[in-house]
């Protein structure tokens, strides 16, 4: 009987490890660009992933840190900030997003170059983040104070942007996409000002301006490294169908993100929706962290991450 007991429990046990090995992997992606170049994944492979869409990097951090997801897409100085803040155990498996900040202006054509934003009022979202220090950074590098030449209006969200320029008369904004195709639809006389990507460049800096990346945590890599690179495969065939079928794309954008399709068709070629992962990621994002470490430490979490942050798969 004992025996019969014991080869019932390592029965028991061993399908109780194939159910743990078999159950989905936890994903959280923000709205918007950070998403938009998962939703083939999530459509093609719907039953090999758990999806939560977010609104806010709030509501995945908690999450993320707490082991309650594996993987997230995220504003990329983010992963870093996570990294120093768990002591490394968040990596980067890739670069998702690189830049896809815009300026947009209403009843005028008075913002032509980054100095043109001198003493304007800007009305822009994500306060914290990518959009505040890109802009802080750019800015500077024109000789403009953020804090003093210009009137930063945070919003929460981008729709309140949006809804803020149809009410002015004159106005200019900091949108990212798929808003500021968004806001042309339904502001009148709106402009693509500047593209900040390009702003960017042009300093020539040796950095980029990327937007977002996708980081796992570090238990999860180590116990599941092939369910990573199996993800990192599909990610990578998924960025691929966003950028070359925009239209069927920008049909999953709808069903999974909520933005309407026409919308996301016009505004997926401006997303910058890329998969750069392993040497080619270590080798282009530390530029970028190390400008935002030099415009605010707290940026990146205080340090830059170490080699470790870049995911590598082992095997």
């Amino acid at each position: 009987m004992k025996k019969i007991v014991a080869l019932l429990l390592i029965c028991l046990l061993s399908l109780s490890a194939c159910a743990l090995a078999d159950e989905p992997v936890r994903v959280a992606a923000l709205k918007g660009p950070t998403a938009m170049g998962l939703v083939q994944l999530f459509d093609t492979h719907a039953e090999d992933y758990d999806v939560l869409i977010a609104g806010a990097a709030d509501e995945v951090t908690p999450k993320l840190i707490q082991g309650q997801l594996d993987i997230a897409a995220v504003p990329v100085n983010l992963g870093s900030v996570l990294y120093n803040r768990t002591e490394g155990q968040v990596q980067l498996i890739a670069i998702n997003t690189l830049g896809v900040l815009y300026v947009v202006e209403k009843g005028g054509e008075t913002v032509n170059s980054m100095e043109d934003l001198k003493g304007k009022t800007i009305y822009a979202t994500g306060k914290g983040s990518t959009p505040e220090y890109a802009l802080t950074y750019l800015l500077a590098q024109h000789g403009i104070d953020i804090a003093s030449d210009v009137t930063m209006e945070w919003k929460s969200e981008p729709t309140e942007v949006v809804a803020l320029m149809a009410q002015s008369e004159n106005a200019v904004a900091m949108l990212p996409q798929p808003y500021v195709t968004v806001a042309g639809a339904q502001v009148e006389g709106l402009r693509v000002a500047l593209n900040l990507t390009e702003e960017w460049d042009k300093l020539d800096n040796g950095s980029r301006l990327i937007t977002a990346g996708i980081i796992v945590r570090k238990a999860f890599a180590q116990e599941h490294p092939d369910k990573v690179a199996e993800f990192l495969a599909q990610f990578a065939e998924s960025a691929a169908y966003a950028n070359e079928n925009v239209a069927e794309a920008a049909a999953l954008v709808e069903k999974y993100i909520g933005v309407k399709a026409p919308i996301a068709q016009k505004a997926l070629p401006a997303c910058n929706i890329v998969c750069i992962a392993g040497e080619d990621a270590a080798a282009i994002l530390p530029g970028y962290l190390q400008t935002l470490y030099d415009l605010n430490p707290a940026a990146v979490g205080g340090a830059l991450p170490g080699a470790d942050f870049y995911w590598v798969n082992e095997k």
